[in-house]
């Protein structure tokens, strides 16, 4: 890919190098040629930034820079914890834009007026994104709904915007060794579908369907619903939630709610997402829970959602186990299956950290056990130690880590460990239930059935090779089977000379016994003759060994 000479494109290049520049990073401006596109005078003191002005100076940047943070907040490989912890605190409240573009974009996306669609849209809104804006308003039947409109031309700003970061990330790719080594293309190609797929509020709609559906078991905790008639790709149309968030609740409120059973259901019910389920609200920041006024907690905004495979739940849930039991070299071995090394991986230093810090978390008080910062923390060793972990694991982390916070201001002396351990068992039945579902069950079926089809013919072919003494079994041992046969015959060979200067010092020994006329030396003659032999014997098989041993090495490196 090659660079653009776009005006918007030009612009995006130099606030990009700038912010390269800043924060410490000049080493891959001037690799990969960016420097070209920075003006005189406008470069900033290289490494002057701190890490608490990195999220303010995305948020300058606009809707795209703003969720290219929250990306970077779950890859720990790229940046330090200090400028991760302040990417986690990124917050996505801009001002709000215009009424009248709210209201023309309603009617044009529904195709009705407002007064016509609504018996009351309020024109204030109730919360203000980089991508959008929510209202509240009356359906016509009188059901209170939230609508949620993305911004005006807001879309073509993103495509503009992800092109010019693809450029610079393919060009990072080719010229530097970070880019080599991380594949900084790679990782903004998935930004891009997550980004694209979260301004399609159908999609957002979908989710919240399939979320409900499998919450349906938690009484305390709802998702609110689409109205299908009053949602498009830029309008979100859903149930109004009247409550409060959890960070906003004062401490009579809490008094007056069952705190501990609300955060043990919160927990469970995202234990299933993650580890049961493969789908989850993968942003619960307190701003997205709230407390309903019936005492139920309600999640909201589900822009933002993860997915997980099934394989990779298994090792999740196992991941999650050991860490609560204090079992730090199964949680490595689990991390370890959950990641891919990379050419400077130290393992020892692996494994001893993670399990250093295991023991630390199983050891801390049940007020102070944060499950999620466990799990980051995974992911930092894994980044100093040279192994790259999944994407999912840092995103496991930040969600359990939002939890936690949910959880203590719900109940401050909850345990996050004991909540695991309890659910466990459940969890692991959910798991194998859901594997027995039917399209599993009717695969494994059709594999019987071809099996069952092809066995008497396959048993018969075996049997009559067998019959007619034609059997046979062939070994990949992976290396040349001429070089291995020489190998071993040259042991063997070496072996039975060794059996025969045994047996002549053996022989030797024996006929000291004897006494003849015969003597060399004042001993028995054939004794010393057997003994002198053996000597010489043994001399040559060691000359022999150490020339052979040479001239294979002297091979080797001539074929290097």
């Amino acid at each position: 890919m090659t660079i653009s000479l776009k005006p918007a494109h030009l612009k995006r290049y130099k606030d990009i190098a700038l912010l390269l520049l800043k924060y410490g990073r000049g080493d891959l401006v001037a690799s990969s040629g960016l420097d070209a596109d920075l003006g005189e005078g406008t470069e900033p003191v290289a490494g002057s930034g701190k890490a608490e002005e990195l999220a303010a100076d995305l948020e300058k940047l606009g809707p795209t820079f703003i969720k290219l943070g929250q990306l970077l907040s779950t890859r720990t490989e790229l940046l330090p914890a200090a400028y991760i912890d302040a990417l986690s605190r990124l917050q996505d409240n801009v001002q709000p834009f215009a009424f009248e573009d709210v209201e023309r974009i309603v009617t044009d996306e529904l195709g009705v007026r407002l007064s016509k669609g609504f018996t009351d849209f309020d024109p204030t809104p109730i919360a203000a994104a980089s991508l959008g804006q929510v209202h509240r308003a009356t359906l016509r039947d009188g059901r209170p709904v939230a609508v949620k409109v993305q911004r005006p031309d807001v879309r073509p700003l993103i495509v503009e915007d992800l092109e010019a970061i693809e450029e610079i990330a393919s060009m990072l790719d080719r010229q530097t060794d970070a880019g080599r080594r991380y594949q900084f293309a790679t990782m903004v190609q998935e930004f891009r579908k997550g980004l694209l797929a979260e301004l399609d509020y159908r999609r957002e709609a979908q989710n919240l369907k399939l979320l409900s559906e499998n919450l349906g078991e938690f009484p305390h905790i709802i998702v609110p619903l689409p109205v299908d008639d009053y949602t498009t790709s830029r309008v979100l149309t859903m149930d109004f939630v009247t409550g409060r968030k959890i960070t906003a609740l004062s401490p009579l409120t809490l008094l007056e709610v069952d705190g501990d059973a609300l955060a043990e259901e919160l927990f469970r019910a995202y234990l299933k997402q993650i580890l049961v389920d493969g789908f989850f609200h993968a942003d619960p920041h307190p701003g997205n829970i709230f407390l309903t006024d019936d005492h139920r907690v309600a999640l909201i905004d589900l822009g933002l959602v993860a997915r997980v495979a099934p394989r990779m739940q298994q090792y999740l849930l196992q991941l999650v186990l050991a860490i609560s039991e204090g079992r730090g070299d199964e949680t490595a071995d689990f991390a370890l299956k959950l990641g891919q090394p990379m050419a400077d991986f130290d393992e020892g230093s692996f494994r001893r950290k993670v399990s250093e810090m295991v023991a630390e978390h199983h050891l801390a008080r049940a007020e102070d056990i944060q499950v999620g910062m466990a799990v980051l923390n995974i992911s930092r060793v894994a980044a100093d130690t040279g192994i790259r972990l999944a994407p999912e694991l840092t995103m496991l982390g930040k969600t359990l880590l939002n939890l936690d916070i949910v959880g203590r201001t719900l109940a401050p002396k909850s345990d996050p460990n004991a909540t695991i351990r309890r659910n466990a068992a459940e969890l692991m039945n959910q798991r194998m239930l859901k594997s027995l579902s039917p399209g599993n069950v009717f695969a494994g079926m059709l594999e019987m059935k071809d099996l069952t089809e092809r066995l008497p013919g396959r048993v018969n072919k075996i049997l009559d090779t067998v019959a007619a003494n034609e059997l046979k079994l062939r070994v990949d041992t992976g290396v040349d089977a001429g070089s291995l046969m020489e190998g071993l015959q040259k042991v063997a060979n070496r072996i039975a000379m060794g059996l025969v200067l045994a047996a002549l010092i053996v022989g030797a020994a024996m006929l000291m016994q004897v006494r003849t006329t015969f003597t060399i030396f004042g001993y028995p003659g054939l004794a010393m003759v057997l003994f002198l032999a053996a000597v010489a014997f043994g001399l040559l098989l060691v000359i022999s060994i150490a020339r052979s041993d040479y001239q294979d090495r002297e091979r080797a490196r001539q074929k290097r």
